[in-house]
């Protein structure tokens, strides 16, 4: 993602770091990394594997026809098949292309459906001083030329650590291809052959093609009548000449005022900064007539984009213009025109993305975005925005980014390629992610990290999408309670939805770690995932690179897996590398490469739960062991057939089944007319009073609608604010729906006094009956002029509510052996991504480090209940590389978790690679709960770091 380290560790401190992929520039690339083979062009080459629009249903509807050059008649060397990083055909769509270094040479594409333009993906090499080069390629048709078409090197080659550099001198050579469209100016029929042929090596030795994809563009959309536009009335350059910001700026704000859409007709404009967009429709002729871009020539930071306004203390955490303040904007429709930038660096604090800020109740439709650092990274809190029809193309980090309280938010109908990191993500930093979807989105080549990605979120589904060929660091669909702000009310909860998702050679190495990432994995990094239900139905994992299923990074639980087929793994079926509990129906897997289809050095910590249908994936006997060395194409070179169990829904579902006692709304989806600042409507049934939704102020009437996930029969509502508030009264009615479309009066309009004598609380009976919605809609408050809620709970069936406080549930604690594994931890700090989970999952080579530079730090287990102990074993990565040190360190214990006693006096402890980098420290046997170490010193890193905190009885 951007804006954070990447998917992750980089190389341990106290460590030397592993050596990375030796940097291969220029001309050499094509030559020493990718193997080449003459190819007749008598008979065009097949790729091996399938392509992400083989899959029929699954995946975004798109207006081109995709080619692969491998499948095309040529003359040049294919290069490829292989997928390790840094070399070329790694990043090729199939994981081949061809290579063009001869005058002449030429890939030739039939067309099997009439097309008038083409986007074509390829790479030149970097030039010596790392800007890129230029050339040119002929296009040709039925052998005569059409045009000479510009190819660039500007928008590609990164090197060395995240989050990179444009300095060929260093190692890490990557992001290689990128992509340029052309119109032909004459629609061709089908068989017409199209060729791209190379007419001088003098600007470029060599030009890789990857694919082409073919398209019948329709005429310009014609401009509407009534409404405001850019050039004709507001002075707009469409020669992109000059810089047209403040005359765009000045025509979407009167848009705003007057109640117009604004249009932008054909043409190219120059954007040096942000256009704020609030309330307006902005609208164009066609992402291939209406193009917006441009960068501010001397302030870097500033680019083309178009951006909501931010919202004071919300997710953007940098400076704010006054034009930019008062988010999220609201009622923004944003179509058909493209954002084509000029962003050729990754800085994760500069705001040069095609679309930011916070939208409300907003869409864009028919927008083509490229060569911006992110497609839309959309900083919350906000609510029901929704991207669909789209194209993100070349992007210098993510695709999409819901980051920091984005509710009830979707991508859908979207095609994604070539995204420098996470295609399709969802950050919940600090405040929830609720509600939000990924569906019937295609995703090609995401050099970095994940196709799709939820980093926290409650009731996420991510559904109906075909993913292929992810190259490092991540896999295809990942669920992780990770990165900085992802833990207690922003972690995993509810239901999250994974299916009738196609995954293709998805998973890769990651060149940190030095072992494969999963197809579909899972991270508890921050802590457990725990509580929620974690659902995969009805997908298909096919010719992963690594593992199809990968466990990693602390205890998980809630997780089951229904109609799942795996065909194709370059290592393993299932990569087990921290506990879990797990349950399998109808997962088949076959074509699996190591005999032993199972890594795991959890032992029984990984508990599984068989249903009927499982075959291929589990052994008597799990391997643990030394990492293979993986072996590809062992997939289907056809698609998959056979209908899923569960067909995808005509409307949506609840998105997690109603509760059956208690509290039926908390949890549960929940919608406001209108939210001010940070606080939004998720805060509300979040089971925490001390956070609350706030409607907009000086703006009544407001409401607040929960959806209960199905009918059910409610006879009370319960509602608080902080216990801490002073006394108010508020106006409200109660309204109810089965529908979510028809409301009926449950509960007429009345005042209700909030005290705090009486714990800011009050219930609102209700008359019998069956609601799946209910609906408050306030109309005053003497106390702040907006609507307010703390927790907006319903109850039914002659439920009560729960007490105050209700204590975590306990899960039982391990009969004997280290009872500390895969317990709740904690900790004072961590740096990076080395979370306290690493230090209870089982994995000596992850672990825990602490922030540097600032002893004392602790690090404490919760085992359950009270357990005899007496020994504690500490361990650090076994492998040589971690040098010889001493910490310094203390053991506490405690009953309570509140109160802790010394245990074992601080005394320094040597870590030896020698002697395994274990250490045992004894002490008279006690009775204990909770288990605390408190570091205050290290010799080689300054900081607190151990990779297996263990506890032992004897």
């Amino acid at each position: 993602m951007a804006h954070h380290t990447i998917g992750t560790p980089a190389p341990p401190p106290g460590r030397s770091a592993r050596s990375l992929l030796a940097a291969i520039v220029g001309t050499t690339l094509v030559a020493a990394c990718v193997s080449a083979v003459a190819v007749s062009t008598a008979t065009p080459a097949h790729a091996a594997g399938l392509s992400p629009f083989d899959i029929a249903g699954r995946g975004a509807t798109v207006p081109f026809v995709e080619h692969e050059a491998e499948r095309a008649t040529h003359n040049g060397t294919k290069i490829g098949p292989t997928r390790y990083y840094g070399q070329l055909p790694s990043e090729a769509s199939g994981r081949e292309a061809v290579t063009l270094d001869t005058v002449g040479e030429y890939v030739e594409f039939t067309l099997t459906a009439p097309a008038n333009a083409v986007t074509f993906r390829y790479s030149l090499p970097d030039n010596a001083a790392g800007t890129g080069r230029d050339a040119s390629l002929d296009l040709r048709a039925n052998g005569s030329l059409v045009k000479a078409v510009p190819v660039t090197s500007r928008y590609g080659w990164f090197y060395g650590g995240y989050p990179f550099n444009n300095n060929p001198g260093d190692t890490n050579p990557h992001h290689f291809y990128d992509e340029t469209r052309t119109m032909f100016g004459t629609t061709y029929p089908t068989g017409t052959r199209i060729r791209l042929q190379v007419s001088s090596t003098a600007q470029s030795p060599s030009f890789t093609v990857d694919l082409a994809d073919f398209e019948l563009v329709g005429a310009q959309i014609t401009k509407p009548a009534g409404v405001l536009d850019v050039v004709t009335d507001f002075g707009a350059d469409p020669s992109g000449a000059t810089d047209s910001t403040a005359k765009f700026q000045a025509a979407v704000d009167a848009g705003k005022a007057q109640g117009r859409a604004v249009w932008i007709p054909a043409g190219t404009f120059t954007l040096w900064d942000h256009v704020v967009v609030d309330g307006v429709t902005l609208r164009g002729a066609g992402p291939w007539y209406s193009v917006l871009g441009g960068r501010h020539p001397t302030d870097r930071t500033r680019a083309a984009g178009i951006y909501g306004k931010y919202v004071p203390g919300g997710g953007y955490s940098g400076g704010i213009r006054p034009h930019e303040a008062g988010g999220p904007s609201r009622n923004v429709t944003l179509r058909d025109f493209a954002i084509i930038g000029d962003i050729r660096e990754r800085v994760d604090e500069d705001q040069v993305n095609a679309i930011g800020g916070a939208m409300s109740n907003s869409v864009v439709d028919n927008v083509w975005m490229q060569h911006t650092k992110v497609g839309a990274w959309m900083d919350g809190p906000m609510d029901n925005f929704t991207i669909r029809n789209s194209r993100i193309l070349d992007q210098t980090a993510d695709g999409v980014n819901f980051h920091w309280g984005v509710t009830n938010s979707t991508v859908t109908n979207t095609f994604v390629r070539n995204t420098g990191d996470d295609a399709l993500a969802m950050w919940a930093q600090n405040v929830p992610n609720v509600g939000n979807s990924f569906t019937h989105n295609t995703i090609g080549v995401t050099v970095l990290a994940n196709h799709l990605v939820t980093y926290g979120g409650r009731d996420i589904t991510i559904a109906d999408n075909v993913t292929a060929d992810s190259v490092t660091n991540g896999g295809g669909i990942h669920v992780a309670n990770r990165y900085p702000g992802v833990q207690g009310p922003t972690a995993v909860a509810g239901t999250i939805t994974v299916a009738r998702n196609t995954l293709i050679r998805n998973g890769n190495s990651d060149y940190n770690w030095n072992f494969g990432v999963g197809a579909i994995w899972f991270s508890a990094l921050n802590e457990p995932i725990q509580g929620a239900s974690i659902r995969v139905t009805d997908t298909d994992i096919l010719d992963s690179s690594y593992a199809a299923l990968h466990w990693i990074e602390g205890q998980t639980s809630g997780i089951s897996f229904a109609n799942v087929r795996i065909d194709g793994a370059g290592t393993y079926a299932l990569q087990v590398q921290a506990p879990s509990q797990v349950s399998f129906t109808g997962v088949r897997a076959t074509g699996i490469a190591q005999s032993n289809p199972m890594h795991n050095c959890v032992g029984s910590g990984f508990q599984i739960s068989q249903g009927a249908g499982n075959s291929g994936w589990y052994p008597a006997t799990p391997y643990c062991g030394p990492w293979p060395t993986p072996q590809w194409g062992n997939g289907p070179t056809s698609p998959p057939t056979g209908t899923p169990t569960t067909p995808p829904p005509t409307t949506p579902p609840p998105t997690t089944p109603p509760p059956t006692g208690g509290n039926l709304a908390q949890g549960r989806p929940v919608t406001a007319s209108s939210v001010s600042q940070n606080y939004v409507a998720g805060n509300a049934v979040d089971g925490n009073a001390g956070s609350y939704w706030e409607s907009a102020n000086g703006a009544f009437p407001q409401t607040l609608t929960v959806d209960l996930g199905a009918a059910v029969d409610t006879d009370r509502i319960v509602l608080k604010l902080p216990a801490g508030w002073e006394s108010r009264t508020q106006t409200l009615s109660v309204a109810g729906s089965t529908d979510g479309a028809a409301y009926s009066t449950v509960v007429g309009s009345a005042g209700y006094t909030f005290n705090p004598a009486t714990g800011n609380t009050v219930s609102v009976t209700l008359p019998a009956g069956s609601r799946r919605f209910l609906r408050l809609s306030f109309t005053g408050n003497t106390g702040w002029p907006a609507g307010q809620v703390a927790e907006f709970e319903v109850y039914g069936g002659g439920t009560t509510p729960p007490p105050t406080t209700t204590p975590p549930p306990t899960t039982t604690p391990p009969p004997s052996g280290n009872l500390a594994l895969g317990r709740p931890v904690t900790e004072t700090s961590h740096a990076d991504v080395y979370g306290a989970g690493n230090a209870v999952d089982g994995n000596p080579a992850t672990y825990w480090e602490s922030a540097n530079n600032a002893f004392p730090q602790s690090l404490t287990v919760d085992l359950g209940a009270a357990r005899s102990v007496s020994r504690v074993v500490l361990r650090l990565p076994p492998v040589t590389a971690w040098q010889t040190r001493t910490q310094t360190l203390a053991v506490l214990g405690s009953a309570d978790g509140g109160t802790f006693t010394t245990l074992k006096p601080s005394a320094g402890y040597s870590f030896n690679p020698a002697t395994g980098n274990t250490v045992t420290v004894t002490f008279p046997a006690t009775t204990q709960r909770h288990l605390r170490l408190t570091f205050t010193g290290n010799t080689a890193w300054p900081a607190g770091q151990v990779s297996e905190f263990e506890v032992h009885a004897v």
